[in-house]
């Protein structure tokens, strides 16, 4: 064994133990299984600038035909976001169109939101889209504990700020993720990650 060995094989037991794939990519930054490409952002249905943005990455999604993977990151300085994010996951629940629908809505009356008054605007549209709303949404914590483990990705992989977001490949030799730093570079980053 070389001298390498041991410092090799501790690098494997971390890589795994992180739940990191080969080349020591977090899962987070990767495309779904079937995909050569997605969009991959982190959101919080409080800020103004992920309300903005939205659109645009639907239509990206749509235009190239690939996943857009949406993960709730609600800021702390929020103080409706992460009850926002709980209850899209309920809207998850039922279909992930559903819960999308529920985030599109939630960025369209965003300038009218307060915490007083989220519970009727999630009720306005549960009844629109014909979808009880139990008075309880998440008994079990499950959906809270879900909105926590995406937003702890999100903090694993040094997400500070919303939105956050990344187009991933999983081409051999290629860059495996960019990180979309001007929203006007999107399409023209998403062709070159599909080269």
């Amino acid at each position: 064994m070389s001298k390498n060995g041991p410092l090799f094989a501790i690098l494997m037991c971390l890589g795994t133990s992180f739940g990191w794939s080969q080349g020591g990519i977090d899962p987070a930054l990767q495309p779904p299984k079937g995909a050569k490409v997605a969009i991959v952002v982190f959101e919080d249905l409080q800020c103004p600038m992920c309300r903005t943005t939205a659109p645009l990455l639907k239509q990206a999604g749509k235009t190239y035909k690939i996943p857009l993977i949406i993960h709730d990151f609600p800021l702390p300085m929020h103080n409706w976001s992460f009850e926002a994010a709980v209850t899209a996951h309920y809207f998850d629940a039922h279909s992930k169109e559903l819960g999308t629908d529920y985030r599109d809505y939630i960025y369209e009356h965003q300038v009218e939101i307060t915490p007083q008054n989220l519970r009727s605007f999630s009720d306005k549209f549960a009844g629109d889209h014909k979808v009880s709303l139990p008075f309880v949404i998440d008994p079990q914590g499950k959906l809270k504990a879900e909105v926590n483990a995406e937003r702890d990705m999100g903090n694993k992989i040094g997400i500070h700020q919303t939105p956050t977001i990344y187009i991933v490949s999983n081409k051999p030799g290629g860059k495996p993720y960019v990180e979309v730093t001007d929203r006007t570079q999107l399409f023209q980053l998403i062709d070159a990650m599909e080269r």
